[in-house]
């Protein structure tokens, strides 16, 4: 029994007071879920929140941890594409840079480059570092990344405007390296636009999912940015050097040069072909015209100085002289090149330059095998053979010795760079002569490229088209062979082919070890005078041979 009213518990409207909260609480459960509803049939946007409300932790104002991984720039579709592209570039560049690198050993149809194609291959490398970085670092934008890398655009910019209005640089480039230097620009320019844009994606969803853009760098994503600046801050060095070397490729451009330069090879590349004198006659007979063949240096250096001289001096009436592909005004030729196709090419420039012999082939070193193949392939016209301190094809394996041919395609990779050419012009005095036939020759890119085309075929083609050269060599062409009497000294087997060859025809008018000469002869005083002596007996006895064999005809 309750005691009193007030101690009576409460009924009524009092105690229906739980029951109508209840049905509150149920119509409020029932609106929320309902407008979750509605809000899930939607399509979901970049603004649609991406944990459901009743994940949220109670005390939650609805945005996320900062170091939550949901807070992304890839949550932005316009940042996903770029990275979707970036990744497309980056696989083209590779694609690309595979096909320049099989074209320094072998020529695609119709990518040869006249140039040493170094170039091409060194700003498709740049262009698939800035690439690379792009990617690795993607999602950690910096505004240190895109100055250096608009940096990078600026100086690209630069090299395409100097490569498309030097027309020197623009024949030898050709339209892959033309291509080259424009992708390379778009790539740098994309690379910033990108960052750009990652940047903006990544505060706009901080804004959206934290409340406000995240000014604070986990170390993590400190390095990140430091291992970027750091590789696009190397890249503008290189890229500083690869326009400066520009620089001195089209100065050493404007440098005039004797004779001319001709198309061989149905027109895929020019060669340098230059005469000094005029014919001359004797007895009614047109006298032989020197044809100089230079060895492992460019010819105009210091041995054309002696054919000069032989010149003034009334020893011979006329010399022609020519640059082997790659050398000094000549351009590249296709890979592989051998000594046969010089050869070729040689005798097709002689023909377009109106040349029609007689010769006396003068040749030295490596040279001697262009002018043995040369001789063969035109008997009748070839009427002596001056071999100085000449390369037997039985050593040809030390030219193609593989270790050799690695470094000079390092060295040819790193040659767009110039470290070498460009001290030498900055600390030395070196000047446009030094750099494209001189002292300093062995630097340009074109030049290794002949070396290393040379090197891949010495043993090979080059080998075999000597061989056969020897076999069908007329053997009533005199001869004379002048070596090096250091190189006989140091090296016997070097001696035993010398030797060897003085054997090449039945009809050998002498054969001398200048005794303090080097490998070039003719840098010595005894060298040259011994060279010009013989020089002279040789003329001799190829007139003897020629009227003999116009007696028998």
């Amino acid at each position: 029994m309750w005691g009193s009213k007030k101690d009576r518990p409460k009924d009524g409207p009092e105690e229906e007071a739980p029951a109508l909260q209840d049905n509150n609480s149920h119509d409020n459960h029932s609106t929320r879920s309902s407008a979750r509803m509605n809000r899930e049939r939607r399509e979901p946007d970049e603004r649609t929140s991406l944990l459901r409300e009743n994940r949220r932790p109670p005390a939650s104002d609805g945005y996320l941890d900062p170091d939550d991984p949901a807070v992304s720039p890839y949550n932005l579709w316009s940042v996903r594409f770029l990275r979707y592209f970036t990744v497309l570039f980056l696989m083209i560049s590779f694609i690309w840079w595979v096909l320049l690198l099989v074209s320094i050993f072998v020529s695609p149809p119709g990518m040869h480059s006249r140039g040493s194609g170094f170039f091409d291959f060194a700003y498709t490398s740049l262009t698939i570092g800035n690439l690379l970085v792009a990617v690795i670092f993607f999602a950690s934008p910096a505004k240190a990344m895109r100055v250096t890398t608009a940096i990078i655009a600026v100086l690209l910019l630069i090299d395409m405007v100097v490569i498309l209005s030097i027309p020197r640089i623009r024949l030898e480039e050709g339209w892959v390296g033309i291509a080259s230097v424009v992708w390379a620009f778009f790539i740098a320019v994309w690379c910033v636009l990108t960052d750009r844009v990652v940047a903006w994606g990544k505060r706009e969803e901080e804004q959206r999912l934290t409340g406000r853009p995240e000014t604070r760098r986990t170390v993590k994503e400190w390095l990140a940015v430091l291992a970027a600046t750091i590789l696009t801050v190397i890249f503008i060095l290189i890229t500083i050097l690869m326009t400066s070397t520009l620089g001195i490729r089209a100065r050493d451009s404007t440098l005039k040069m004797q004779g001319e330069r001709i198309y061989v090879d149905g027109d895929k590349y020019q060669v340098h072909l230059a005469c000094v004198g005029n014919a001359s006659y004797t007895g009614g007979k047109k006298d032989p015209t020197i044809l100089l063949e230079a060895g492992e240096t460019p010819l105009e250096y210091d041995f054309e100085h002696w054919a000069y001289s032989a010149y003034q001096n009334g020893t011979i009436s006329r010399f022609c002289y020519w640059d082997r592909p790659g050398y000094a005004w000549s351009d590249n030729a296709p890979s592989p090149h051998s000594a046969g196709m010089s050869a070729d090419a040689l005798s097709e420039a002689l023909a377009k330059y109106g040349e029609e012999g007689p010769y006396i082939l003068v040749s030295a070193g490596i040279g001697s095998i262009h002018s043995r193949i040369f001789s063969s392939r035109h008997i009748k016209v070839v009427t002596g053979l001056m071999l100085i301190d000449p390369m037997h094809e039985d050593l040809l394996h030390r030219i193609s010795n593989p270790t050799r041919g690695f470094l000079l395609w390092g060295w040819g990779i790193i040659s767009p760079l110039g470290i070498e050419r460009l001290g030498g012009a900055l600390f030395k005095g070196r000047t446009r002569e030094d750099r494209v036939y001189g002292r300093n020759a062995y630097q340009s890119g074109k030049y290794i490229k002949a070396q290393l085309q040379e090197n891949l075929v010495a043993d090979s083609l080059s080998k075999n088209e000597v061989a056969s050269a020897r076999n069908i060599q007329d053997s009533s062409v005199p001869i004379v062979v002048v070596s090096s009497g250091i190189k006989c000294r140091t090296d016997k087997e070097w001696e035993r082919k010398q030797e060897d060859l003085t054997k090449l025809t039945d009809n050998l008018v002498s054969w001398d070890v200048v005794n303090k000469a080097p490998h070039q002869v003719w840098q010595t005083y005894d060298g040259r005078t011994m060279m010009e002596k013989r020089l002279k007996a040789l003329v001799k006895a190829a007139s003897k041979v020629q009227v003999k064999s116009e007696v028998e005809d």
